[in-house]
């Protein structure tokens, strides 16, 4: 069963994953040609992005999202700091 409390478990992790993806793994990839940090988050990353988008949609009506909000909470897949956003704003538990 998918619940809340698993989307911001996986929300989070999305979250750094793609921080350390943009600010650890691209540098070193462009400025030393060392690519292990972007090979080992890559694959992990991917997962925790496509299992947010996919637990966001079966979400939506049991959370009574608006169009607007689930746009947003899709939206925040893919800025950085967007899914730490997303749980503060949007994915509340009641």
């Amino acid at each position: 069963m998918i619940t809340l409390k698993n989307f911001k478990i996986i929300a989070l992790l999305e979250g750094i994953s793609y921080l350390l993806l943009l600010g650890i793994g691209s540098p070193l990839k462009h400025f030393t040609g060392n690519d292990v940090i972007v090979k080992t988050l890559g694959m992990p990353h991917g997962l925790l992005f496509v299992t947010y988008v996919i637990m966001a949609f079966l979400l939506k009506s049991e959370q009574k999202w608006s169009t607007k909000e689930f746009a947003i909470i899709l939206v925040c897949s893919i800025l950085p700091f967007g899914t730490f956003y997303a749980d503060k704003k949007y994915l509340q538990l009641k």
